[in-house]
């Protein structure tokens, strides 16, 4: 896998003028699978987040999600990336950057391509990429009360 992604970061002086503060390749690629590789962007342990802060959102120890706070990640899936079917208890806000991918979720399976966006609301799912290309989505997860029907409250699962 080669997620190769530059990150550029925005601050304030003293001053309270604007400047770029980070500006590199993305250093915490990680891979929890076969055929997976992702990223956390930025990271926020509050929400609204606190802009005022010095501290690098991406060097913070998140989760799939954040509790109380938000995660922007870049994940690559890989042809036949290891299934990992899951739940969070967040909105998740996703773009398909490039490739092509399946999502299943209880039956159903959905097929998004490059340009394809989706919000994903806490629902149970799986991403299988069935092509012989990788497959890159920007994700942002927002934190999120849990589902509850009938009379039960639907848990997060990993």
């Amino acid at each position: 896998m080669s997620l190769k992604i530059r990150r550029v970061v925005t601050a304030h002086d003293q001053n309270g003028r604007a400047f770029v503060a980070i500006d590199e390749p993305c250093r915490n690629v990680i891979s929890r699978r076969p055929n997976h590789a992702s990223c956390v962007i930025w990271s926020t342990g509050e929400f609204p987040a606190e802009n005022g802060t010095d501290a690098d959102g991406a060097a913070r120890e998140v989760g799939s999600t954040d509790p109380n706070g938000t995660v922007f990640r870049l994940v690559e899936y890989g042809p036949g990336v290891s299934p990992r079917n899951h739940r969070t208890e967040s909105i998740d806000y996703a773009v398909v950057i490039s490739g092509e991918i399946d999502m299943e979720m209880d039956g159903t399976t959905v097929h998004l391509e490059a340009g394809d966006v989706l919000v994903q609301r806490g629902t149970i799912h799986n991403w299988i990429n069935r092509g012989t290309e990788p497959c890159v989505i920007a994700f942002v997860l927002i934190a999120a009360k849990p589902v509850k029907r009938i009379g039960k409250i639907i848990r997060a699962t990993n």
